[in-house]
């Protein structure tokens, strides 16, 4: 046995804790099973650093010089070079101006990119920092939630089923656990660990509850991960304790709940010194654990039936006699003791986020291990429809003959749900929807959701996830329900939009600005100053970067990438405004009409004021442009953000003046005047009109929608008036009416005869809903009357314990 060391010397692992005997460890580590004090524990912090790996602080001014390191850059400084490089022939001097507005403007472009990149940043570190895990970690005696970062060498920390292990640990007395080392050892199948064997941090627990001692954190743990936290377990609840005390039962060994076993088991001493096991979980598995006769399983189902026809889960109850007085015992034979009945509701807001999904057009189908009539009845009360099947008949070894000449994958994709799920049937039913061409989304929060959370396109870990649900997923939930996801389905069809409209503009200017300047330059030799390109970039730049916050409508149905509508009207509206630019400029520099028609002087003797007006008829038509992009209808009717409109405004402002009074030598621009500027400003508005119109005919061309949808903006597969949203509210509805027996089931065809019903059913549908939730509040209300009777009839104190239990 090694003498003991210091903590210095544990940090430099001078000794090999993986080795030695448990009662060592606690030596060398100078702690107890009992863990550490919270002084203690700071104590620790200070001096092995917090249980992460050290991050490496990225340089904000590298960081902003990247980002004039990239191919655009790369152009504009080559351009910078060239201009104080190359003469301007003819002896002249190198071209200064040129050089300090491309300057200018890759400074300004950094900048910007710089400003939104290190926000977006923060934003992000104060998500994740919100969303950091959490470990259960024994401190002055009591067990509390605590983040991994602080924990230390000699901290005692609880492990269970689908927690991610926090940090290299030693395991202390219990059951052997199974463990997932494979993402550190390559083994594709758990490990069993044995008390007193060593769990690295990074592995996953797949079976088992257990406490362990730490032995190393951060950068001292086997691979040097960053520990990933252990999700909360379940305090005992105080009427546990009360009823524990009050019976005189002291727990012996308890068996933790696993899904594939889908029980839990515990074994107590009663007051006169006996051993007993009692068990709960799914009927079937107590039901052949305490192997039932046929007759008793009859009626054991029956009642199961009965009660999911209410809506309510059942849990079967088992016991046995341990004579031999030791946990490892099997015990005497199991007998059956009895159903409970569990009430477990949708939550409240479950049917609104159904609809609103429906209404999206994202369809939702149920994933549950509850009994088929269970499903069918929950699916009946969220209006989800009731066209389940049990996943076994689809994917187990026994396929319902009924269903077995249609293929599998027809019927997971018209199925609105599947009952009786296994974890492996799940990562299936997502595989089928993908081979079928369906982007999947997958909401989880245990263990054996992660095979098929990692598989879906999208996996949403719900909140209070396992640390294996959570790692797994690519989205993590941070409030309850599942309300948020319609609000991230929205947000995400927001920014989708956002970047199509913004692509399709890019197109459009740029075809606009290379074949308009090109032509004026091709027929007329005139050359488009360099410096007021910069110019019209750069007040380009501070409006584009409004449209991140612009107001848009997210598409009513899952949209996509459609490349040949994005680069077909790019092209045509960008090949439009060119056109209208060149023409704009043959008139004002062949013809007598502007000065005709508008009373102004005529300018096409002088290059440098048609140099002013030219320039603020591009700006005007670039920007402009953003207006007809962001929008699926009129541009004219749909309001754009504040923000953009403000941005336009300014812009707009700033390139009349420059004009109108600019006269700067080296741009070879003279202000025009009010009046030129006022016939730039018609002209352009005159032919902004037609953008629309070419808009919805390249729409029309590419898809062969109906005029009528086209000028509505419905983009949806249906005609039907806001994409048929009263007609959903009127079958859920009638589906209320029948499932509360306010009517029989109707006709689908006599549902609108009326279009005035659809208030009538809903204020019905409503009605319906109040008198089932009496009705449901009268049976908790029973079966708290007949709780409370037993506890008294058993002589407990009901006073003490009345606030401490739940039905």
């Amino acid at each position: 046995m090694a003498g003991k060391l210091s903590l210095e010397e544990i940090k430099n692992e001078t000794v090999d804790l993986e080795k030695i005997p448990i009662a060592e460890v606690f030596e060398q580590l100078k702690c107890g099973p009992e863990g550490l004090t919270t002084q203690e524990g700071e104590n620790r912090l200070q001096l092995f650093g917090p249980n992460k790996l050290e991050e490496k602080k990225e340089s904000k001014i590298l960081k902003f010089l990247g980002f004039m390191w990239n191919p655009l850059s790369w152009v504009m400084e080559a351009a910078a070079i060239m201009a104080i490089a190359l003469a301007n022939g003819g002896g002249k001097p190198p071209d200064w101006e040129d050089f300090v507005g491309i300057i200018c403007l890759l400074v300004i472009n950094s900048t910007i990119s710089f400003i939104e990149e290190n926000n977006a940043g923060n934003a992000a570190a104060a998500l994740m920092a919100g969303l950091a895990p959490k470990t259960k970690v024994l401190r002055d005696g009591k067990w509390s939630e605590q983040e991994a970062a602080i924990l230390v060498p000699g901290d005692i920390v609880s492990v269970k089923l689908g927690d991610i292990i926090p940090a290299d640990a030693r395991l202390l007395e219990g059951d052997p656990l199974k463990v997932d080392q494979s993402a550190l050892t390559g083994e594709s199948l758990p490990v069993t660990k044995n008390p007193g064997d060593e769990i690295f941090s990074g592995s996953t627990c797949k079976q088992g509850e257990i406490e362990a001692v730490v032995i190393a954190t951060g950068v001292h743990t086997f691979f040097g991960k960053a520990a990933h936290l252990v999700d909360s377990t379940h305090q005992v609840g105080h009427f546990q304790k009360v009823l524990t005390a009050r019976a005189g039962i002291r727990e012996v060994h308890f068996f933790p709940f696993n899904p594939v076993d889908k029980r839990t088991a515990l074994t107590y001493i009663d007051s006169d010194g006996n051993w007993h096991r009692a068990s709960k979980g799914a009927p079937e598995q107590i039901l052949t654990l305490c192997n039932c006769k046929e007759d008793v399983k009859k009626k054991a189902h029956a009642v199961i039936d009965k009660f999911a026809e209410r809506g309510l889960r059942s849990l079967a109850v088992g016991r046995q006699e341990v004579p031999e007085k030791r946990k490892e015992s099997p015990g005497s034979p199991w007998q059956f003791v009895g159903l409970l009945p569990l009430f477990d509701p949708p939550r409240h807001d479950s049917g609104e986020t159904i609809k609103r999904a429906l209404n999206l057009g994202v369809n939702v189908k149920m994933i549950t291990g509850d009994q088929l009539a269970i499903a069918k009845e929950t699916g009946r009360r969220l209006g989800m429809g009731t066209n389940m099947y049990p996943s076994a008949s689809l994917l187990g070894q026994h396929k319902d003959e009924s269903i077995a000449g249609i293929p599998i994958e027809e019927l997971i994709e018209k199925a609105d749900g599947f009952a009786g799920v296994f974890p492996e049937h799940k990562y299936e039913i997502v595989r089928k929807l993908q081979e079928r061409k369906h982007i999947c989304g997958m909401t989880g929060d245990g263990v054996n959701d992660a095979p098929a959370l990692k598989k879906a396109d999208i996996g949403i870990a719900v909140a209070d996830a396992t640390d294996a649900a959570r790692g797994a997923s690519d989205i993590v939930l941070t409030e309850p329900g599942l309300s948020v996801i319609i609000s991230a389905v929205l947000t995400s069809r927001a920014i989708f939009q956002r970047m199509k409209n913004y692509t399709i503009y890019a197109v459009s200017i740029t075809i606009r600005i290379v074949f308009g300047f090109l032509l004026i330059a091709l027929i007329w030799k005139f050359d488009f100053s360099p410096f007021m390109v910069l110019i019209i970039a750069i007040l380009n730049d501070g409006t584009i970067m409004t449209i991140s916050k612009d107001r848009v409508k997210p598409s009513p149905l899952p949209d996509s990438w459609k490349l040949k509508e994005i680069f077909a009207t790019g092209i045509m509206l960008g090949g439009y405004l060119a056109l209208m630019t060149v023409i704009f400029f043959w008139i004002m520099r062949e013809t007598d009409f502007f000065p005709e028609k508008f009373n102004v002087r005529p300018i096409k003797d002088s290059p440098k004021e048609m140099m002013a007006a030219l320039y603020l008829q591009v700006s005007i038509v670039s920007q402009a442009l953003i207006f007809v992009t962001r929008s699926r209808s009129w541009s004219y009717f749909e309001r754009p953000g504040l923000l953009l409109m403000g941005a336009f405004v300014i812009a707009q402002l700033v390139a009349t003046l420059i004009a109108v009074y600019a006269n700067w030598e080296f741009a070879k621009i003279k202000g025009a005047g009010w009046g030129w500027a006022g016939v730039v400003w018609i002209y352009s508005v005159i032919f902004y009109i037609p953008l629309d119109f070419i808009k919805f005919a390249i729409r029309y061309i590419l898809s062969g929608k109906a005029w009528l949808n086209l000028l509505e903006n419905k983009t949806a597969f249906t005609t039907k008036k806001d994409y048929g949203r009263e007609e959903r509210e009127a079958q859920w509805a009638a589906t209320q009416r029948t499932l509360h027996g306010l009517q029989p089931a109707p006709e689908r065809a006599s549902l609108f005869l009326e279009k005035n019903s659809y208030r009538e059913l809903s204020e019905i549908a409503e009605q319906a809903k109040r008198r089932a939730e009496i009705a449901r509040l009268r049976e908790l209300n029973t079966l708290k009357g007949h709780v409370e009777s037993v506890v008294k009839l058993k002589g407990l104190d009901i006073d003490t314990i009345q606030q401490h239990y739940t039905v």
